[in-house]
């Protein structure tokens, strides 16, 4: 046998092991973690719980395993499809979750397997497993549980955003606080009381009042006439609106304002009110709403200000830069006894259409959290059903999940040729 006869049967060799090695590899039973995914946009019936592959890292990332997720309005409003540009359904929801990283890219630096985090990706936060662009991962203090970090990161992130950079809360100012007894108006409260001498106007649903008494000066009913409540306590106005609603009292708020006060707004949960989008709330919400000209700005001596975390922090730049050094300042605040975390209650990862549904119907005061430890409440019991009349629902439901995922379908390639069309006027 010569040397190339040699060479070539060992190159055979190395193939065929390689290719064994293949083999094994795909004959290996793929891993899988519980996800909450949206199959389409809509109703609670397009909230699943599954099971889907673990995440492979990518480059810049660190994977981490969840032990909690933070549940907010917002998470309500993706699932009924009115927030700008989510994701091609389906896809995990979620944009909080706090663990412990499994796994470091090899490109990142600061962050070590172990190390307990709390991560604000972009969507896909529900599930056992994250992967997080380290950018939006945030390393806790080492007496921080986890269960405070998921209930303070998020809402006082967003409330310090608020009350110091753009409101600018001084002793002696009058601010008024739409849904205070929701876990961000919970934060900018204990925000509030922390700068000190400043009135709290606190606008909330009658059953949250005797919960919330002790974080505001005075309670205003959110059924109620709030303008007419707020003029017998100030006459003058107030300095600053925070508001979160949108609608009709975007006049409002701006009509109680002082010369030199700010009205922010937050978020528009008024488009919401069924558990489906409704077209119909979403025109009326952006009808209602005065367009104000810069010169009449200039002529009121008064100010509006939008804000918008995600925005701020996934798609602006140097956005994620200053979250992070508010994060920074959240748990320094925590570990003095400012940042506290106010939570209302916790669900199992499959109890999600439940926390969804509080959220929805304002009956919760502070934070809402999901615990993936944590066993699913039993089903009720329901009578025994025959074969036709199990089949029936199968069909209707199969009929609903089909008719969502058309829909999708349609806008998303409706959404698709806009793009197109735009880039192709950009071109021109």
């Amino acid at each position: 046998m010569t040397d190339a006869d040699t060479k070539v049967e060992g190159e055979t060799k190395t193939e065929e092991e390689t290719k064994t090695e293949e083999k094994q590899e795909e004959e290996k039973p793929v891993k899988e973690m519980r996800a909450v995914i949206l199959n389409g946009f809509g109703g609670l019936k397009s909230v699943k719980i599954v099971k889907r592959p673990e995440p492979v890292l990518a480059d810049g990332e660190v994977l981490v395993r969840v032990q909690l997720c933070g549940v907010s309005f917002q998470d309500v409003m993706v699932r009924q499809g009115v927030t700008e540009s989510p994701p091609k359904t389906p896809f995990i929801l979620g944009f909080e979750c706090a663990g412990v990283i499994e796994a470091v890219a090899d490109d990142v630096e600061n962050f070590k397997v172990g190390d307990r985090v709390v991560g604000l990706p972009d969507h896909r936060a529900w599930a056992e497993l994250v992967p997080v662009n380290a950018k939006y991962v945030y390393p806790l203090p080492e007496t921080m549980p986890l269960q405070e970090a998921a209930a303070v990161t998020l809402s006082y992130t967003v409330a310090y955003l608020l009350v110091h950079d753009l409101a600018n809360v001084a002793p002696g100012h009058t601010v008024l606080l739409h849904s205070a007894g929701g876990a961000v108006g919970q934060a900018v409260c204990a925000l509030l009381q922390d700068i000190g001498k400043v009135t709290v106007l606190g606008v909330a649903s009658k059953n949250k009042h005797e919960d919330i008494k002790d974080s505001v000066t005075h309670l205003i009913d959110r059924g109620g006439d709030v303008p007419g409540e707020v003029k017998k306590v100030c006459p003058e106005g107030v300095d600053v609106v925070f508001d979160c609603q949108g609608g009709e009292e975007c006049n409002k708020g701006y009509a109680l304002l002082k010369p030199l006060g700010r009205y922010i707004l937050f978020g528009s949960s008024n488009i919401i009110t069924g558990e489906t989008k409704s077209i119909l709330n979403v025109v009326k919400s952006w009808w209602q709403v005065d367009k104000v000209s810069p010169l009449r700005l200039y002529e009121d001596n008064k100010g509006i200000i939008g804000f918008n975390l995600r925005r701020l922090l996934h798609h602006q730049p140097g956005g994620h830069e200053r979250v992070r050094e508010v994060v920074q300042t959240v748990y320094n605040l925590w570990q003095k006894g400012v940042a506290k975390a106010r939570i209302d209650s916790t669900f199992a990862l499959e109890d999600i259409t439940e926390a969804m549904t509080k959220l929805h119907e304002r009956k919760n005061v502070g934070k809402l959290l999901l615990d993936l430890s944590m066993e699913p409440k039993p089903k009720p019991v329901t009578p025994a059903k025959g074969k036709k009349e199990e089949k029936k629902e199968d069909k209707e439901e199969k009929e609903e999940e089909d008719k969502t995922v058309k829909e999708n379908t349609k806008n998303n390639t409706k959404n698709e040729k806009e793009e197109e069309s735009k880039a192709e006027e950009k071109e021109k």
